[in-house]
């Protein structure tokens, strides 16, 4: 027995693994683009695979698939499509994820997976009607019939498309967990009072659950950009075929496609109202892009406060203590990092970079297509596989069981020269900057210096810069 078979497309004979489900114009990719050595993610796989299962049987209610002579055999229409059908149904279940073998770095608009994809359900639809693989008799062709009424063109940017919806929903569940967490710290510390800090200068006190309270609404306002712009995501083009004007599709094709990945898939979809743009831009992609690009930046924003809030202990603001999840070095002994704000700061400058290729990819494409979308598709789900992963760890490793140095925070406080701001309205500005400066140099509590300079009494000046009250805004009296 030979480790291989030989298969044939229209360049000619090709030696396949014997056991492989693709065929020839799948291994010609992977001898063509030994690139990255990463295969498709799950997401595209899934995606392509439920786009056949539903061509499948909207072709079939359609009448589009004969009758097939197989040596002896005669394998009806109908059997062709049920036999698709269950093929597509496995792949979408994730039977032959290990089938998948081409490099995202591949050639343009995604040519070499869609025929991954239709080699490998023809072969296992030819398997389930009972015929080997290396049988030159197998009926079910990758071209005539799993790609029926298809281009690589409609199919690819409507994978895209779905594949970015069916992990939408566990998205939004990760970082709502997060919010969630940040939303009870928020609540858990909200009496304890710090000292505010602008510019990383010194400023005018607030709560450290008022802190907590920005980082948790950051995250519901990325939540809601993130799901509207998932909306241009739900318009479909399939059905545009090579260019746009549905060749080789049937008048109720596009409708009906539709319709069938609504059912199938259980998202709300719709059809373009233009094959044309859906085919020739990436907008919808590269705004969805970039509301996760945005989301990025926010919790790259959010882990560099705590890794400043948590720093020192002894040297550092201190003002919080993240868990203790590992060593922090492999020299200094009792050394504890921030790891998860560490990682978190690493996945989203990753993420970002990721955003930039999408955005440079959609604008590549030339008049009817753009054959950059295999890479913009790549990195939208490695974008979104990242943020889930790198939000859950955060959030269940580090946003969990935080903890409050409140000694510490109140221990800054006390010797914030800046409380001085609330008393503004009754000493003016001028008075209030010699009282600051004064403080400074002499290491004194703000109260005691604006009584010993006579501005105030010290009863007065205590009920003026009750600390908890100032976070309460207002005009202090």
């Amino acid at each position: 027995m030979t480790d291989y078979r030989v298969e044939h497309d229209s360049l000619g004979d090709l030696q396949v693994p014997a056991d492989a489900l693709w065929g020839a114009q799948t291994q010609r990719a992977v001898l063509n683009f030994p690139v990255s050595g990463m295969r498709p993610y799950p997401a595209f796989i899934w995606a392509q695979a439920i786009i056949k299962r539903a061509a499948a049987e909207v072709n079939h209610e359609l009448g589009l698939f004969g009758d097939k002579q197989a040596g002896d055999k005669t394998i009806t229409g109908e059997e062709i499509a049920r036999a698709v059908m269950a093929a597509a149904d496995e792949v979408v279940a994730g039977k032959w994820n290990e089938h998948f073998v081409v490099d995202p770095f591949q050639a343009g608009a995604g040519t070499s997976h869609n025929m991954n994809t239709n080699e490998v359900i023809a072969n296992r639809a030819n398997q389930i009607l009972g015929f080997a693989v290396d049988d030159k008799n197998k009926p079910v062709h990758p071209n005539d019939h799993v790609n029926m009424a298809q281009s690589t063109n409609d199919t690819i940017p409507t994978a895209i498309r779905l594949g970015c919806l069916w992990r939408l929903d566990e998205m939004v569940t990760v970082l709502k967990e997060l919010q969630k967490g940040l939303e009870d710290n928020a609540k858990s510390f909200d009496s304890i009072v710090k000292s505010g800090r602008t510019h990383l200068q010194d400023a005018v006190p607030v709560r450290l659950g008022q802190e907590f309270s920005g980082y948790a609404k950051a995250i519901e306002r990325n939540i809601e950009k993130i799901t509207e712009a998932a909306k241009g995501l739900r318009r479909l083009g399939i059905g545009g075929t090579a260019a746009g004007t549905g060749l080789n599709a049937h008048d109720e094709y596009h409708s009906r496609m539709v319709k069938t990945l609504q059912q199938l898939t259980d998202l709300e979809l719709q059809e373009s109202d233009n094959l044309f743009e859906s085919m020739q831009s990436h907008q919808d992609a590269t705004f969805f892009s970039s509301a996760i690009r945005t989301l990025a930046q926010d919790l790259t924003r959010i882990a560099n406060d705590f890794r400043l809030l948590s720093s020192g202990p002894t040297t550092g603001l201190a003002e919080i203590q993240l868990p203790t999840v590992q060593p922090g070095s492999s020299i200094m002994p009792g050394k504890v990092n921030p790891v998860l704000a560490e990682m978190m700061n690493m996945a989203m400058f990753h993420v970002m970079g990721n955003d930039l290729t999408v955005m440079l990819s959609a604008q590549a494409g030339q008049l009817e297509l753009n054959v950059m979308m295999p890479i913009i598709a790549h990195n939208l789900f490695e974008m979104m596989h990242v943020t889930i992963g790198a939000v859950k760890a955060f959030t269940q490793k580090c946003v969990i069981g935080l903890d409050a140095n409140e000694a510490k925070a109140k221990q800054w406080l006390a010797n914030n020269p800046i409380l001085v701001t609330a008393l503004n309205p009754i000493i003016g500005y001028e008075n209030g900057a010699k009282v600051a400066k004064q403080s400074l140099a002499e290491g004194k509590p703000i109260i005691d210096v604006v009584v010993e300079m006579g501005l105030m009494e010290r009863d007065a000046a205590e009920k003026a810069l009750d600390a908890y009250k100032l976070t309460e805004g207002g005009i202090q009296k």
